[in-house]
């Protein structure tokens, strides 16, 4: 049986909007596959480790944020990760600090981690809340629309190295402008949704997991997956009626 580690990274600093549902979200649909998933909560006392193979890092205050982004430019472990083989799931301030740079808590532009080819600056207008509803680039394959809900200042311009992973059709996404989420790059997925945005979307997920572990056979239980369109659909009802 093939052993997997999925880490949720610093869930105690980037925790606030239930983003470390991501983990279990991973850990259970590779579970549900038959693999051997040992999850690993890095927080600040015990640190992030360099040999997981999923990480997942989520949003929160701005002042977390900051102490985050420098606990990971230390030993740069994440990114060492990735270059064996891992892939990072990003969202919210978690994509902010893992882009070219964005903005402390005295609004002063700070290095990112650099895994994404982007920048964050502050919004001069309203803070973007509510429901997002994105439709998935076309090279993710065949997927349905993806669901969420942004709650952010800050807005991120993507630049050549990475691809939006998605269009907005509902909500602001990374811009009011550009009307586009996140950014893939590389084994990379950054994005402004929380929900947790894997506990919303599988599909999403199923392609975060493919990305180190390749084609995935489906998930053979009925009663998840009538349980998740139900779901879905209500969400997508109420967004857009």
């Amino acid at each position: 049986m093939t052993k997997i580690r999925v880490v949720s990274v610093f869930p105690d600093l980037l925790g606030t909007y239930g983003d470390s549902g991501n983990a279990l979200v991973v850990s259970k649909r590779l579970a549900l596959r038959g693999f051997e998933i040992t999850l690993v909560e890095a927080n600040l006392q015990s640190g992030v480790p360099a040999d997981g193979d999923f990480y997942l890092i989520g949003g929160g205050e701005d002042g977390p944020q900051a102490r985050a982004a420098e606990l990971l430019s230390i030993d740069r472990l994440v990114e060492q990760a990735m270059a064996r083989g891992a892939a990072v799931l990003a969202v919210c301030a978690g994509f902010q600090i893992m882009g070219t740079s964005f903005l402390g808590p005295n609004l002063q532009p700070r290095n990112g981690i650099g895994i994404f080819d982007c920048v964050t600056h502050r919004s001069e207008g309203p803070r973007s809340v509510g429901e997002l509803i994105v439709e998935p680039a076309s090279d993710l394959g065949k997927m349905p629309l993806l669901t969420g809900y942004e709650n952010h200042q800050g807005v991120t311009e993507l630049l050549e190295g990475a691809r939006p992973l998605g269009k907005v059709l509902v909500g602001n996404g990374n811009n009011y402008g550009t009307k586009v989420d996140g950014a893939i790059q590389g084994r990379a997925i950054g994005t402004y949704m929380h929900g947790p945005v894997f506990a919303r979307n599988p599909g999403l997920c199923d392609f975060f997991i493919s990305l180190v572990l390749g084609p995935l056979e489906p998930i053979d239980d009925p009663e998840l997956t009538v349980a998740h369109e139900r779901l879905y659909s209500e969400r997508i009802e109420l967004v857009t009626k």
